[in-house]
């Protein structure tokens, strides 16, 4: 399976690289090729422009900019996001990644006159997540009631092909977290991604 991995988080040393270390090792190891896309490392500029945005919704959106990670999307067989969740959602530049890269025409289809969107990621088999958050799990799914979740899962995920899997792993309270907690979070994400 072709997995584009796109990571975000600008420290190399940092617990976010060593999960994104991980995953990347454990899926080599099961066949997959991988395709490994370090936004901060590559340089993603993740500011939509005004030629962009204008063109967005229309049947011919300014991709010029961003033409080759629409192609490595267009590539993939399945998605994994390795990220930190600060402040309740997704780092700037990965929501950045999103908002240039899926474009109608790309991650959806508007049909004309009107009414729901139609998937346009139909290659994507699976899309799984592995992040981390500051704060308790009650807190972000008590209170908050998960947004990070619902948006990647329960939105983006439907454009989908039908029938994607997705698979949701998150350490929590990660400020309070020992290193025995940490390294089994790490152990129970290499366990995951080895059956992917």
């Amino acid at each position: 399976m072709r997995v584009l991995v796109l990571y975000a988080h600008p420290l190399a040393d940092s617990f976010a690289a060593a999960l994104h270390q991980a995953v990347v090792a454990s899926l080599r190891r099961g066949g997959h090729e991988v395709d490994d896309c370090d936004l901060y490392a590559e340089g993603f500029d993740p500011v939509l422009n005004a030629a962009e945005r204008r063109a967005y919704n229309t049947p011919s959106p300014e991709l010029g900019g961003v033409a080759d990670h629409v192609a490595r999307l267009r590539a993939a067989d399945a998605l994994v996001l390795c990220y930190p969740t600060w402040w309740y959602g997704m780092p700037a530049i990965l929501k950045g990644y999103f908002d240039r890269v899926w474009a109608q025409g790309v991650a959806f289809h508007l049909p004309e006159g009107g009414g729901a969107i139609r998937p346009g990621l139909t290659n994507i088999k699976k899309l799984w997540v592995v992040t981390s958050y500051g704060a308790p799990w009650w807190f972000i799914k008590l209170v908050l009631r998960d947004p990070v979740r619902a948006v990647l899962l329960g939105g983006l995920a439907r454009l989908c092909g039908r029938g994607t899997r997705t698979r949701f792993l998150a350490l929590y309270n990660i400020d309070a977290a020992t290193r025995a907690r940490c390294t089994a979070f790490l152990a129970r994400v290499e366990r995951s991604f080895s059956r992917f």
